[in-house]
């Protein structure tokens, strides 16, 4: 796999770096659904389906995975809102692939989180239909991220939301649509947004909803040196944010750039005694808050590749989890995400 161009949003990954690090599998008979991957083809960076299967054959029980959506193979063509429905085609085709039984016996992209431009209204449900047409089966919901932060250093240029736009009455009107087509709805933000998804998951009750990554807690940019501070804060949003039943997260996409660990910055990669070390406490508050029912450990890969490897994360979830019962472990690293998005295991 090659790696991105530098200077980049994302931490390249370097394969010669990573094989510095090997490590025993733990539990390798335990059961995971990695419910957050990515498939891409960008200039100097590939991750297609050969590549996600060397990781997820690299020792750990993967049985089933969920592709969000990355803008990959969006149309070229035809009207603008509908041009992502070719991303949830192209997945939808490798997944058709894996389903074959020619690569192994996970379920590779079970589940397919596409994108729909909720500012369209009412009209997002024409497109979300035809995401549903084109996902043959597997299509579960969308996302539509609207991570945004006042420091222009924290933007991924990829991306322009404007501020406050979970509020913006026509997103609204789109939101609306997902309920009635059993659609979820995957958030990608920031921690000082994670109120605008509690007042969103009060208004629609009856839509479900998978906080990404942790809710993103910052540590660059103006949050650079204030991570105890930014940890009081985002504890008390998720704390918040827990009491909506309709609210699920996923516990991963921990080692972005914008998170602000260094662990890229060393020799070697981190261990996953390490990556546990530091994930603790924000692992732990997730897991008290909204319970194991309602928690999914996640890899986010290839992004996170830039920090350690597939083997290396996945032990480390599971040192996070050594004290877990047998059921809450099952919830973790499997029976959420299998029910989130309805996963036919």
């Amino acid at each position: 796999m090659s790696q991105p161009p530098a200077p980049s949003t994302y931490l390249p990954v370097r394969d010669d770096w990573l094989a510095r690090r090997t490590e025993t599998i733990l539990e390798p008979d335990l059961p995971i659904v990695d419910p957050h991957h990515h498939l891409w083809e960008r200039p100097g960076w590939r991750y297609m389906l050969d590549d996600l299967l060397a990781d997820t054959n690299s020792g750990h029980n993967i049985v089933a995975t969920v592709f969000v959506q990355c803008r990959a193979m969006h149309r070229a063509s035809g009207p603008e809102a509908f041009r992502p429905v070719g991303e949830t085609e192209f997945v939808n085709g490798v997944a058709a692939m894996s389903a074959s039984g020619n690569y192994g016996p996970a379920k590779i992209c079970a589940g397919i989180v596409g994108h729909v431009d909720l500012r369209n209204g009412e009209r997002s449900r024409d497109v979300l239909e035809a995401h549903i047409r084109a996902g043959g089966g597997r299509f579960r919901g969308i996302r539509h991220i609207t991570a945004y932060d006042p420091d222009p250093t924290l933007m991924n240029p990829a991306y322009n939301p404007p501020v406050g736009l979970m509020y913006d009455p026509a997103f609204r009107q789109g939101f609306a649509c997902l309920a009635p087509l059993n659609l979820s709805f995957d958030a990608w933000l920031y921690h000082p947004q994670i109120g605008d998804v509690v007042d969103l998951a009060r208004v629609f009750p009856g839509t479900m909803i998978c906080l990404n990554h942790i809710g993103g807690p910052l540590g660059i940019g103006s949050y650079a040196g204030l991570r105890q501070a930014v940890f009081e804060e985002w504890s008390k949003l998720i704390r918040a944010l827990a009491e909506c039943p309709n609210v699920v997260v996923k516990l991963g996409g921990m080692a972005m750039r914008l998170n602000g660990w260094d662990f890229h910055t060393k020799a070697d990669p981190p261990s996953s005694e390490e990556l546990a070390a530091a994930w603790k406490p924000y692992v732990e508050t997730c897991i008290e808050a909204f319970g194991a029912s309602r928690c999914m450990f996640e890899s986010n890969f290839p992004v996170d590749k830039g920090s350690y490897g597939y083997q290396v994360f996945w032990n480390a979830c599971k040192i996070l989890a050594k004290d877990a019962s047998a059921a809450e472990k099952a919830d973790l690293f499997s029976g959420s995400a299998a029910r989130f998005y309805r996963l036919d295991l």
